[in-house]
């Protein structure tokens, strides 16, 4: 604890944004460059060093949270890298992405804000490449065993990568043209530029780590000729299984699903598109679904010149603070107003003129598509709706449609290219993999985790859940483990 009074005399800070007007026309990140590192010091040294630090029980990673924040504020940046990748493979990855669920765990947060947990790490981690504190960690020696990944979103690649400092040789298979998953082709390059993955990849590759994409297995390659080729295999495909819309009008031209959408985006990015085939350049767009997929969605068609962006979110607009009765501490409050990079545009720019809050309108549920002669959706017709989604008469309205965009989240794996049925895996009433508490499906040799297992979830999740699985396969393949397993298969998050 550098400062035993840094919680009294500074207050937070967070990296602050890129003006509005200049981060819209382009799809860099929108944080202001090389305006974390001036502050960061500072904002470490708010950290408590509390005698129970909640922020370790809310990361599911089990972060060293207090230790790297004194180091930081020592400066003693590779100390810090160390302790931060002990625990996280991919700490840039979660710095941008992951919503902090440690933050809300902050003791510090009980009657102030928090400490920007989420902002050290991600300076510890930039500061770590540049530095060269993240070299290749290539195994010792070789187990002689084999290890299949499939799916290179964040838990496979945390699964892969420990399998493979462990000594086994693993092969990560990937259905798309690039490695990723929805890191590559879900994310939008403005919450995360894709060099933080290529970087890790190839740090990857420098330990051994082979990869296969373009390669859906089921369809390329049979599931059982995958499980007699390797000694085990790691399902982590994710879920891709998007939920429907099953309302009057949905199978009008112009209604696509936010992974439809955003894809293409990504794809212009990488240079494989000149525009996107679903642009939204000149279009009233609609967003049905309030979530983070929902404001990468509003983010992207922002920048490609949408006449209007709104997003439906059928929950009531919540308060500023957290509900203690229904959310206390150190419990991460769902039901918080919090505004995203995506809506503080759409805020700025009136993007919606009828929306409630920046371009969301909050209790309100979609009752029916309208089109034109052609079949082109034109309108969308919607109710507002009480606590227990029940319409509230005389609240109809009907908002301009050209494009409309799905973001209604995930069920379980997409069933699709056949590895499922192949295998026989058993699978949970809500259609997520089966698994039991070593992390084994009822197929000998074949794990599952991640998303595809969990259910949908969040990126330090699917971390720690690829983690916990490399430590299962190290386990199986050698009778003991020295992997670390931050998690179980039915741990949950904290909650009431």
């Amino acid at each position: 604890m550098a400062d035993p009074k840094g919680f009294l005399t500074t207050p937070r800070q967070d990296w602050p944004r890129r003006p509005v007007e200049e981060r819209v026309r382009d799809w860099d990140e929108v944080y202001v460059p090389g305006a974390l590192l001036p502050i960061i010091s500072k904002q470490a040294d708010r950290c408590m060093d509390c005698g129970i630090p909640f922020c370790h029980e809310a990361c599911p990673l089990g972060n060293l949270i207090p230790e790297w924040n004194d180091l930081v504020s020592r400066e003693d940046w590779r100390a810090a890298a160390d302790r931060l990748h002990a625990t996280n493979n991919f700490p840039e990855f979660t710095g941008r992405l992951c919503p902090a669920p440690c933050e809300a765990g902050c003791v510090l947060a009980i009657n102030q804000p928090a400490v920007t947990i989420k902002n050290v790490e991600c300076a510890i981690a930039d500061r770590a490449w540049e530095e060269g504190f993240a070299p290749p960690r290539p195994p010792d020696r070789l187990s002689g065993r084999t290890v299949a990944v499939i799916g290179s979103g964040p838990t496979g690649l945390a699964a892969a990568q420990q399998l493979t400092r462990a000594g086994h040789t693993v092969a990560v298979y990937e259905r798309d043209d690039r490695l990723g998953g929805l890191m590559r082709y879900g994310i939008p390059a403005f919450k995360m530029e894709k060099h933080h993955l290529e970087r890790r990849l190839e740090q990857m590759r420098a330990e051994g780590t082979r990869f296969r994409t373009s390669t859906a297995v089921g369809r390329d390659i049979g599931a059982d000729e995958l499980r007699t080729r390797y000694d085990a295999v790691v399902i982590a495909t994710g879920a891709t299984a998007w939920r429907e819309l099953p309302v009057p009008g949905r199978e009008l031209t112009g209604i696509h699903q936010a992974m439809e959408y955003l894809p293409l985006s990504n794809r212009v990015g990488e240079g494989d598109l000149e525009t996107s085939p679903l642009s939204a350049a000149g279009k009233h767009v609609v967003i049905v679904g309030g979530g983070d997929t929902g404001a990468d969605c509003l983010g992207t068609a922002v920048r490609e010149g949408a006449a209007s962006v709104t997003q439906l979110d059928i929950y009531a607009l919540p308060g500023a603070e957290r509900d203690e009765d229904t959310e206390p501490w150190p419990t991460y409050p769902v039901r918080v107003y919090r505004l995203s990079a995506a809506h503080e545009e759409a805020r700025d720019l009136r993007t919606a003129p009828v929306a409630d809050a920046d371009a969301r309108l909050f209790a309100a549920s979609t009752l029916r598509f309208d089109g034109d002669a052609q079949g082109h959706v034109r309108s969308l017709h919607l109710v507002e709706v009480d606590e227990r989604r029940r319409p509230v008469d005389g609240t109809g309205r009907t908002l301009p449609a050209d494009l409309v965009l799905l973001a209604l989240g995930f069920s379980g794996p997409d069933r699709r290219d056949g590895l499922v049925d192949q295998l026989g895996l058993e699978l949970e009433p809500r259609g997520t993999i089966a698994r039991d508490a070593g992390f084994a499906t009822n197929v000998p040799g074949v794990f599952a985790a991640g998303d595809a297992a969990r259910g949908q979830s969040l990126i330090v999740w699917a971390i720690a859940e690829g983690r916990a699985v490399a430590a299962a396969v190290d386990r199986h393949l050698t009778g003991g483990s020295a992997l670390p397993a931050p998690i179980g298969p039915y741990d949950r998050p904290m909650v009431v």
